[in-house]
């Protein structure tokens, strides 16, 4: 069995690719870093309005990873397949995850039948990922933790030794942290701080 990766390639920022035009047609690329639905439909929207003149707006995304990824692809009125799977192919040959890939057409008259789309779809949808800036990023855990001020030197001790992160404090008549670290060390921290029997743990 396969060890699921506890690293992943996604963006930070969006980008746009050049026009690539095929008999008269205009293709442009975009791509977003999303991270939910919600995300996806405000890039849509606001990619339609810019490009309100367009006959076409397809695109493809990918969110999650190992086991929990999903995925979807949409070809917006093209022939079956020859747009929205394109894309997908590309999103899946760069190896990201949490993008929005959207290929915007302007009709230019002539037809390019089944093939000539899926070439013209890949072309663009490739070309605006290699403007991208990928970053490798690790896949993290987070969670809370409760504990009394006179134990904070003992939890700080612990959250250093395995590398965690503290995202949040929130200091009121308890320590309330938000605490992050990557999932493959989530076991030996969550160990570790049960062993100090004074941290009470939201959510593992």
């Amino acid at each position: 069995m396969e060890t699921p990766k506890d690293t992943y390639k996604t963006i930070e920022k969006s980008f746009e690719s050049e026009v690539y035009k095929v008999k008269g047609s205009k293709f442009i690329g975009y791509v977003f870093p999303v991270k939910n639905e919600e995300q996806i439909k405000k890039n849509l929207k606001d990619v339609k309005e810019k490009h309100y003149k367009a006959r076409h707006w397809c695109y493809a995304w990918q969110i999650g990873y190992n086991d929990k990824a999903k995925y979807r692809a949409n070809d917006d009125g093209e022939p079956s397949n020859s747009a929205g799977q394109p894309i997908l192919g590309q999103i899946h040959s760069f190896g990201l995850t949490d993008v929005l890939v959207i290929v915007v057409r302007y009709f230019g008259g002539t037809k390019l039948g089944v093939g000539g789309l899926v070439s013209a779809y890949k072309t663009a949808a490739k070309m605006v990922l290699e403007t991208a800036e990928i970053k490798n990023k690790t896949i993290n855990y987070s969670f809370g933790i409760t504990f009394e001020y006179k134990d904070m030197d003992k939890v700080l001790r612990v959250l250093k030794e395995t590398n965690a992160t503290i995202i949040e404090r929130k200091m009121e008549m308890n320590c309330n942290f938000t605490i992050e670290i990557r999932e493959k060390d989530k076991d030996i921290l969550l160990e570790e701080l049960k062993r100090t029997r004074c941290v009470n743990i939201a959510k593992e």
